[in-house]
Formats: structure tokens, C-alpha cells, sequence
């Protein structure tokens, strides 16, 4: 049990990681984030990250449901319209998964600001989403508008979560039968039915292969947490004993030994692997007696704090055991953020 010190530490290194961000990758001038620091002048802004800019706004929504503090919500009003112009003033885009966590994002703004805009652009998206779903492989939703028989975790499994949370919203049943079988669809194709570790995707290569050899944390977060919400609705243990398989796969297979720690992905798009685990193993925790779990969140937490923070500032590299430094990109900062932010939540949940 997570008493009220534990509570206090990890709420002011979840606002020390906060500050951080605001201060050393906030962008005025475009409305939105650099994508690592420094980055003179805004110089570093060559590529639109847009699913980068998703989970930034995953991470505001944590310090606002934390903290009240309407600084958060000043900042997600500034980011939607930041992310609105720099998409051309539309929400899609050609990759399903990257639409996804936007529509993810906005959902969980709207559900702690009431604002209606964010509910309507989670819902643009998300009619854009299904059309991603065809029977290429046995259905899924694709990966990208350009390769429509490819299909992959990262695609179906946070759909899924989507399609959970909308229902659990707005009580649509259509969204419910979505999210069944895009759960069905991934279980079937990409679970290893031994372990329950999770493969990234099948048929890339267009011969039906699947990418067993991608081994990543993102694809276990996102299968955690698409069974964590189907157990939110249904009650089933099944889905519980569904994210603890793979839990108990991700940690043997992907944590090293000596700290329990999540593993370096690399720098671009892999510093948010690890984030996404931990933001579904903290979802699942919550509605499970999952103390190995806990144990395996505060190591990791710890680890980073005591080990991967930089010298001066409280910023994190894509390596949670070594002190971060030179340039880090906004990807691996915002995955430190979460684990605080899911540290300092899970404390207050459990006092």
C-alpha cells in the first residue's frame, strides 16, 4: 500500500518533469512542442511529429486530472489549435495508428475539461479510423492509407482502447462491437498463444509473414491496455488474465535483470515505446491485485529518477539507467513524464 509520503515524492517530480517540459520544449511561436532540446530558434522543427504530439497531450491531461491547475488546460486549448494549423486544418492523416492516439488524447481532454471541441475532433477521427478495417489477413485495421494488407499492433490494439472508451463514454453499442472485434482480430493474429507476448505486425513484406523477430514495448502497453478496458466493461477475468500474460511476458523478455528496467529503444519514435507500457501497466494495476506489478513500476521509476535524470534539469534520455545527456528528443522526455505522472497517480489511487 502507497502511503501519503510516496505520495508527495512522486507528485513533485511529476511536477518538476512538468515544468521541464514547458519550460525547455514549449514552442510559442507554432503553437506546439519542440521535438528535442535544445533546439535554437525552433530550428530542430524540420519533421511534423504529429503522434509525438498526441502523447504530449496525453501527458497535460495527466497534470490537469493530478493537479487541477488550469495552466494544463490553457496549454491543451493553446495545442489543439497549434496541432490543427500545422495539419491544415484538418485532423486525419494517412496513418491509422497516429490517428488513434490523437483521438485518445482528445477523448481523455474532453473527459477532464468538458470542452466539446475535443470531443468532436476525437470523433472526426475516429470515423476515419474504421475505414482502416478491410479483410486483408482475416480483417484489422491497416497500418497506413498507402499499404492497406498490412497489419499491425500498433494499428488495432490502441483502436481497440478507443473503441472501449468511446462506448464507456457516450454508450454507442456500435463502438462496443468495434472494439470486440478489433480485440478478437489481435488476439488471434499477433499473441503469442504460449506466452502472451505481443507481435508487432504481419504481412509488411506482403507475404504474410509475421515481424516476430520486433520485439517492443509499445505493442505490450497497447494489448494491456485494450484488455484492461474490455475488463472495464465486461467484467470478465479473462481479460485480466490477458494483461498479466503479458505483463509477465514484457518483463522476462524485454526488462534487464540488475534494475527491472524498460529498455532503450532508440531515439525518434522508440523514446515513446516505453511510456506506452507503462501508462497501461498503471491502467491495469488499477483494476487488478497486481503488487509484482507495482514493484515493477516503482523500479523503473526509481531507476529513472536516480539514474537517468540529467545533471541540471529534470530531463530524461531514451536510457533510464544513465544519466541523460545532449540532445533529447521530445519522444523520450515525454515517456519520463508519464512514468512520474502514473507513479504520482497510482500513490493517490492507493492511499
Amino acid at each position: 500500500m502507497m502511503n501519503q509520503v510516496e505520495h508527495g515524492l512522486w507528485d513533485e517530480r511529476a511536477d518538476q518533469a512538468q515544468e521541464t517540459l514547458e519550460r525547455l520544449f514549449w514552442n510559442e511561436s507554432i503553437g506546439m512542442y519542440n521535438i528535442e532540446t535544445p533546439c535554437p530558434n525552433g530550428e530542430c522543427n524540420t519533421i511534423f511529429h504529429y503522434w509525438w504530439m498526441a502523447h504530449a497531450v496525453d501527458v497535460l491531461v495527466d497534470g490537469l486530472m493530478r493537479t487541477g491547475d488550469e495552466r494544463y488546460a490553457a496549454r491543451l486549448a493553446t495545442l489543439h489549435e497549434g496541432l490543427l494549423k500545422r495539419n491544415g486544418g484538418a485532423w486525419p492523416n494517412e496513418l491509422y495508428d497516429d490517428m488513434e492516439w490523437m483521438a485518445l488524447a482528445w477523448l481523455r481532454a474532453f473527459q477532464a475539461t468538458g470542452q466539446e471541441i475535443y470531443k468532436e475532433t476525437a470523433i472526426v477521427l475516429w470515423k476515419d479510423i474504421q475505414t482502416g478495417w478491410n479483410e486483408h489477413m482475416g480483417g484489422g485495421i491497416a497500418w497506413q492509407k498507402s499499404q492497406l494488407d498490412y497489419k499491425n499492433t500498433p494499428a488495432n490494439a490502441p483502436a481497440a482502447i478507443l473503441a472501449a472508451r468511446l462506448y464507456r463514454a457516450f454508450g454507442d453499442a456500435d463502438d462496443l462491437q468495434w472494439a470486440h472485434k478489433i480485440y478478437n482480430w489481435q488476439k488471434t493474429h499477433l499473441i503469442d498463444e504460449k506466452t502472451g507476448f505481443v507481435w508487432d505486425g504481419m504481412n509488411r513484406t506482403g507475404d504474410g509473414s509475421i515481424d516476430k523477430e520486433w520485439k517492443f514495448t509499445y505493442c505490450q502497453g497497447v494489448y494491456i491496455g485494450a484488455a484492461v478496458e474490455l475488463f472495464r466493461i465486461t467484467n470478465e477475468p479473462v481479460y485480466l488474465e490477458d494483461a498479466r500474460r503479458t505483463f509477465t511476458a514484457a518483463k522476462n523478455e524485454l526488462a534487464d535483470a540488475e534494475y527491472s528496467a524498460l529498455p532503450d529503444e532508440g531515439t525518434g519514435d522508440g523514446g515513446l515505446f516505453k511510456g506506452i507500457l507503462i501508462r497501461y501497466i498503471a491502467e491495469w494495476v488499477k483494476v487488478d491485485s497486481a503488487a509484482d506489478a507495482e514493484e515493477f513500476l516503482l523500479a523503473n521509476a526509481s531507476v529513472l529518477w536516480e539514474r537517468g535524470k540529467s545533471a541540471n534539469e529534470t530531463l530524461f534520455g531514451t536510457d533510464w539507467t544513465a544519466a541523460s545527456t545532449g540532445v533529447i528528443p521530445l519522444s523520450a522526455q515525454l515517456s519520463g513524464v508519464k512514468l512520474l505522472e502514473m507513479m504520482a497517480g497510482l500513490t493517490k489511487h492507493r492511499a
